[in-house]
């Protein structure tokens, strides 16, 4: 069959996984006490210039005075626990979506056969439960607490199933976990990812996880909401802008989400201890933007467009691992049409 008349040039997938934004309390480590929501506070402070200068004012000790003695004014949001308070607890829920097997759009009745039938092949021999371990993984290790987990003294992580007549709890020791492997064998987090695994297998099911995180980090200690992108930030605005919910301090649902599928350790440079990122985020092309970086790129023919063409017409990959990393990018979700042209 000739490529062309295999080509969607319109093609989605709803995500599998969908956080919910992450509310932040403060309460003290062992406490009976109803946590209190925290709330963002609004702080000016006169900073020093630290920017690196011309060369002109850095040769001239005069105009490097005269520069450093500028104020550097900035107003700023801030987010600390209570004076009593030694501990952050952060609540989010997860809802796991079955049903990958059907694009939400498709505007190819070949493509969509063939399609179907390698993730139905995948299902059936790998039932997800790599990537569902992976999963569970990064609920039992926190690792959506990003900044806040540095520097905890302990953090215990409570997993709740919601779904009418499943329930069922796990309770998970964060300290105990690596976030940088993946050799998983607690039982409680094969348990965990059996149960994400079986949902994502599914054709029409659904589970819903609510996730309860208690991180003892200190006294009236800082922590860190998520930070809010304002393009326009005018003309005396604050510099930085934190989320918050209904006055909660929060973080962002995507920020959560982009935690919990940072499972991706089969990019070419993983096993590199100068190039490697650690575990990254599922993204078509591997991109970490803090390094400003794409691990995967169409060149080394690593990205997901190169293996989603071959798969998904039914053409077999070299490795297992890149059949879960086409699988995990379809989890996350996304538009993957292909020029008819």
């Amino acid at each position: 069959m000739p490529k062309k008349d295999n080509i969607a040039s319109v093609l989605a997938f709803e995500k599998k996984l969908v956080p919910s934004d992450g509310y932040m309390y403060g309460t003290t480590w062992g406490s009976d006490e109803t946590p209190q929501p925290l709330s963002l506070i609004e702080k000016s402070v006169r900073g020093t210039i630290s920017n690196r200068l011309k060369a002109q004012i850095q040769n001239d000790p005069a105009k490097l005075n005269a520069e450093v003695e500028k104020p550097n004014l900035q107003t700023v949001d801030v987010c600390s626990l209570g004076a009593d308070q030694d501990t952050l607890k952060l609540h989010f829920t997860l809802k796991v979506l079955g049903g990958i097997k059907f694009p939400s759009a498709c505007n190819n009745s070949l493509f969509k056969q063939s399609y179907t039938t390698a993730v139905t092949e995948y299902i059936e021999r790998e039932k997800f439960s790599d990537l569902g371990e992976r999963y569970a993984l990064n609920i039992a290790n926190a690792r959506f607490l990003w900044r806040n987990r540095v520097g905890a003294e302990t953090i215990t992580v409570n997993v709740s199933v919601m779904n009418q007549g499943q329930e069922r709890t796990w309770t998970f020791d964060a300290t105990k976990f690596s976030t940088r492997k993946f050799e998983i064998d607690n039982p409680d987090v094969k348990d965990l990812g059996a149960k994400i695994a079986e949902t994502l297998s599914s054709d029409n099911e659904f589970l819903m996880l609510e996730v309860n995180c208690l991180a003892k980090i200190g006294k009236s200690q800082e922590v860190y909401p998520s930070e809010e992108l304002v393009l326009d930030k005018g003309k005396g605005r604050k510099s930085k802008i934190l989320y918050s919910v209904n006055g909660i301090a929060a973080m962002h649902s995507q920020k959560i989400g982009n935690a919990l599928r940072s499972i991706d350790t089969w990019y070419p440079d993983f096993d590199d201890p100068v190039a490697s990122a650690g575990p990254i985020a599922i993204e078509p092309y591997g991109a970490v933007t803090n390094l400003g970086k794409a691990f995967r790129t169409p060149k080394d023919k690593k990205d997901f467009y190169t293996f989603f063409d071959a798969f998904a017409r039914g053409e077999k990959l070299e490795r297992i691992e890149d059949e879960h990393y086409v699988m995990a990018v379809l989890v996350r979700g996304g538009v993957f049409g292909e020029s008819d042209k």
